[in-house]
């Protein structure tokens, strides 16, 4: 009887035992660790990150003007964050996708903008550089908000180009900004979907191209 006792009790202990180590991995004994899905703000990635949401045959994004600051050259790279540039961090993201929902591997991505005061760098390359598209058709981009100037409010310039495929000029808008109906391009069709406001705003864009 007490030899059985004994055993008993070891088992308790072990069992305990196992539910504790388990608990402190983090992956409850017995159990299959299930992966936790990010939300959309999680992570700097965050807009490319979640679902895409695409239903064919989906709109082309409209084209619209260069503008006159567009300059050919800048560097590849998907933050355009420097010290000294004044702005609100912004953390963009999206697709690129064609009209049938299918993403665009190796796009081109071209963006430039005004800082947070509305003045482009017309002599360097400050808030200009390129990307490309990664295996699931996504891009992202760290900058700052842009100001507006004279007769233009806030807005992102940006080229897209699929590989072997024709360029995409368009401006990129954000939604309840004073300014937007006093600018006479501006397009409901290109604001960006804001995902968080904070000391970094988070939003997405998804490009569709021919």
């Amino acid at each position: 009887m007490l030899v059985t006792k004994k055993r008993i009790w070891k088992g308790i202990v072990a069992l305990l035992v196992g539910m504790l180590t388990g608990a402190c991995e983090g992956t409850p004994t017995g159990r299959t660790a299930t992966p936790v899905a990010l939300s959309a703000t999680s992570t700097p990635q965050a807009a490319a990150s979640v679902q895409i949401e695409c239903t064919p045959p989906a709109r082309l994004t409209p084209a619209m003007t260069e503008g006159p600051y567009y300059k050919a050259g800048s560097p590849e790279r998907t933050s355009l964050l420097q010290e000294g540039i004044p702005g609100t961090p912004l953390d963009l993201s999206g697709y690129v996708l064609t009209s049938d929902c299918q993403p665009v591997v190796g796009a081109w991505l071209d963006f430039w903008q005004a800082d947070g005061q509305g003045q482009y760098d017309n002599v360097g390359f400050n808030l200009r550089g390129y990307q490309f598209t990664d295996e699931r058709g996504g891009y992202h981009l760290e900058t700052v908000l842009p100001g507006f100037y004279a007769g233009r409010t806030a807005h992102i310039h940006v080229k897209v180009q699929p590989p072997g495929g024709s360029i995409l000029t368009t401006q990129l808008f954000f939604p309840d900004v004073a300014t937007n109906q006093s600018d006479s391009i501006f397009s409901e069709q290109l604001l960006v979907t804001l995902l968080e406001r904070g000391d970094v705003v988070r939003a997405r864009f998804d490009f569709i191209v021919p």
